[in-house]
């Protein structure tokens, strides 16, 4: 562990990158614990934004505990007091909802009938989201935290401080906007409704603001207890200085709020958080992934292909570079875990600290027992028209005749998964297209030798064999092996081919060229 924290303390991976500034920030302070937040708007359900996010926090803190001895805790706030300003589409009977319009998601009925509300129907899958994935986390309800009092002195003080916060708002305001704005938000006494409504007047002394409602009946209550909530934004760094909140992830869309956060923050006596902003991610036209428009990947969807860590691989990745988020990119993230995997054993500290496997795992990697490669299974899925797992396991067992699905789970994973990837996404965009002359030559020469093989079954040996038919024949060789993913699997790019024929096996490899000579394919 010594080695790990020497190397982490001068390693370029950014999570150690994040949790050095964190350490120099906590050092020679009073605290007895480093505080992480992550926080999460329960109007909708968990999605894959809130994984990474979670995720990637995680790494930071896991981080952070390699280089220091202090104690860490992360805290998962829901702003479950917030008013329901939309009707999900999503639920059952939303019309039902529409009478409950900008109360409290808390004292929403729960159109599931499952829980108290329907913010605490949110909040308790947005916990089981995270249990699945086994973080660890201390969760808070905003309604909690404002109704038990535990805001109250944050919330006095603001009402005492209430000009210098509002100086803080107004510069980011449009001049019709700032006619209207407060950093408060009361709540109805009568209709429980969250409202955006001007202050008459705050007696910082008496603790209450004074407001008039829709109908312009004057009222006054106190801002502790619930009675009163923050705006959003001051709300943000409200809670970092009523909590003591160390560090704080957020995406690129807030990078802009960060100074009206930190200024919030600082006014109301508290020490702005280290903050780390991350790129949003892109769909396939690389336009940003939205909820409403539902054009990225959901975890489900992830899950359905890949397993957890694939996707944790993905999050870990350069997030300081938009990234495309596509069906596409889980079969490259898939084996490039599997690949970090099998380094990390052999590596040393340095390499180790800067192995993305050690910040998904915090530090307890596992063995990876992946003996054939993801986008090699959709290549055998592709050619053998394998529909379940099984079929898959016939041509692995042939590749190594000791793996099986009990001694092998990340492999038994990997074999249902590029099933199902195979025949949702590879199976319909596959165009097989007939051998030139030139190629046809080759394809016969690969198969005539094929039928004579007499050497070793493996992947170098064969590689060996396409590479010594090809050299002769193209330049470069890159048309060469082109043509056998085209002709052969129906795709413009494919595995080591070599690889390919120890796995499908050498006999039905020529078969494979026979069909593609004879037109088969083209007709599949």
């Amino acid at each position: 562990m010594t080695r790990l924290r020497d190397a982490a303390l001068t390693s370029k991976a950014w999570p150690f990158e994040e949790a050095r500034k964190l350490l120099k920030r906590v050092e020679g302070q009073s605290k007895d614990h480093v505080l992480f937040e992550t926080g999460y708007g329960p109007s909708g359900l968990p999605h894959i934004g809130t994984f990474g996010e979670v995720a990637r926090t995680t790494m930071i803190r896991r981080a952070f505990e390699v280089i220091s001895d202090i104690p860490t805790r992360l805290i998962c706030f829901s702003d479950d007091l917030d008013g329901m300003r939309k009707v999900p589409d999503n639920v059952p009977d939303p019309e039902a909802l529409r009478a409950h319009m900008q109360k409290p998601l808390t004292s929403v009925p729960d159109p599931f009938g499952t829980h108290e509300s329907f913010g605490h129907h949110n909040n308790a899958r947005l916990r089981k989201f995270l249990d699945t994935f086994g973080f660890e986390y201390e969760f808070i309800s905003a309604t909690d935290f404002y109704r038990s009092g535990q805001f109250d002195e944050t919330l006095l003080r603001a009402a005492e401080r209430y000009d210098d916060l509002m100086a803080i708002m107004l510069k980011s305001l449009r001049e019709e906007r700032q006619q209207t704005y407060s950093i408060f938000l009361p709540i109805h006494p009568e209709t429980g409704r969250v409202l955006y409504v001007p202050m008459k007047h705050v007696d910082a002394k008496a603790g209450t603001v004074t407001f008039d409602d829709e109908d312009g009946r004057e009222w006054t209550v106190p801002v502790t207890g619930g009675n009163v909530k923050f705006q959003w934004k001051p709300d943000f760094g409200a809670r970092w200085a009523a909590l003591g909140v160390d560090f704080e992830i957020y995406g690129k869309d807030h990078a802009t709020n960060t100074p009206i956060y930190g200024g919030i923050c600082r006014a109301l006596g508290g020490k702005a958080p280290e903050n780390y902003t991350y790129e949003l991610f892109l769909d396939a036209d690389g336009h940003k992934i939205s909820k409403t428009s539902g054009n990225g990947l959901t975890i489900d969807e992830w899950l359905t292909y890949a397993a957890t860590e694939s996707l944790s691989y993905f999050m870990y990745l350069k997030p300081k570079t938009a990234k495309r988020m596509h069906f596409d990119v889980i079969p490259k993230a898939v084996d490039e875990y599997h690949q970090q995997l099998r380094a990390y054993p052999d590596q040393d500290a340095a390499q180790q600290a800067a192995n993305p496997v050690f910040h998904i795992h915090g530090g307890d990697v596992p063995a990876s027992d992946m003996v054939v490669p993801f986008a090699m299974l959709l290549n055998i899925a592709s050619v053998s028209g394998a529909e379940d797992k099984d079929v898959l396991w016939g041509f692995i067992n042939r590749y190594a005749p000791d793996a099986s699905p009990e001694g092998n789970p990340q492999m038994d994973r990997a074999a249902e998964g590029a099933v199902r990837f195979f025949n949702d996404f590879v199976k319909p965009t596959k165009v097989y297209r007939q051998p030139t002359e030139a190629e046809r030559a080759a394809l016969e020469a690969l198969r005539d030798g094929l039928r004579t093989w007499e050497g070793e079954v493996s992947d170098e040996a064969l590689q060996q064999l396409v590479y010594d038919v090809g050299r002769d024949r193209f330049d470069p060789m890159r048309d060469w092996f082109m043509a056998l993913y085209q002709v052969l699997l129906g795709a413009d790019q494919g595995p080591r081919f070599g690889g390919f024929i120890a796995l499908y096996g050498v006999a039905e490899t020529a078969d494979l060229i026979d069909a593609a000579l004879a037109g088969s394919l083209v007709g599949d």
